[in-house]
């Protein structure tokens, strides 16, 4: 796990924005991923994952706090979290000002269609060239289809580690394209869903608004950042085993 800390990205989120801005000038292609606790542990018991989070190619932002903080006490200052809502409102806004083309892969169909209208009243000058829903069968022939319409971004919500290893298997087939893998983006994006009271945001505490909004993602929370705790543990006293 301590190499996916030492991949991190360190910079600050104007900085990230502004390296994606020159990529979408550049046609460059960007593969990123958003990590929060459960990203890490995921990757370390996912070994097709963990080849994802190792990979050149792909670029780790901290989304979730817990990744900052694991980073600071590993002795790796990260500057600011990237979290995936708002990276995606910024692309959205760098979409719209340089007139660029956008694809949307996953969530429910009504979902999806709340964000696809949404995202033609506020960025009138985005070419949106498709949706799909999570839930079609062909996932695999459905993203071949998408990398053939050659998007500047592609954002998919398909959960982790799904969306990642979707990409993964086409990104190399990509003559250009910024992927970003949104877990469930859509739903606060479309209004669907709200996002956390801004003093939460601002404290840092949106994790604790999740739970107490969902109850369910209790067990699932305990799961991912309690043993992300403990293994973050070892590696500030030398003793995880790292390859």
């Amino acid at each position: 796990m301590k190499a996916y800390f030492d991949k991190i990205y360190k910079g600050t989120y104007k900085e990230f924005v502004q390296k994606i801005s020159e990529s979408l000038d550049r046609e460059k292609k960007e593969f990123i991923v958003t990590a929060n606790p459960e990203t890490f542990m995921i990757g370390d018991s996912n070994p097709a994952f963990d080849s994802i989070l190792r990979a050149d190619h792909t670029t780790i932002v901290p989304d979730g706090i817990g990744v900052v903080k694991a980073a600071n006490m590993l002795g790796i200052p990260l500057k600011d979290r990237i979290t995936g809502v708002e990276l995606c409102q910024d692309l959205l806004r760098l979409l719209d000002n340089k007139s660029k083309r956008l694809y949307l892969f996953g969530a429910r169909e009504e979902v999806g269609q709340a964000l696809l209208k949404k995202i033609k009243g506020t960025y009138p000058n985005i070419e949106i060239l498709g949706y799909t829903d999570g839930y079609v069968q062909e996932k695999e022939r459905a993203m071949e289809e998408i990398v053939k319409k050659e998007p500047d971004v592609i954002l998919v919500a398909l959960g982790i580690p799904h969306q990642e290893l979707l990409i993964d298997k086409y990104y190399e087939r990509a003559s250009k394209g910024i992927f970003l893998g949104v877990g469930g983006s859509f739903d606060v994006l479309s209004g669907m869903k709200k996002r956390a009271p801004r003093i939460f945001i601002k404290c840092n505490m949106e994790w604790l608004y999740r739970i107490v909004s969902e109850p369910k993602r209790i067990g699932r929370f305990y799961k991912s950042n309690v043993r992300f705790i403990k293994k973050v543990r070892l590696l500030q006293r030398g003793t995880g085993h790292e390859d």
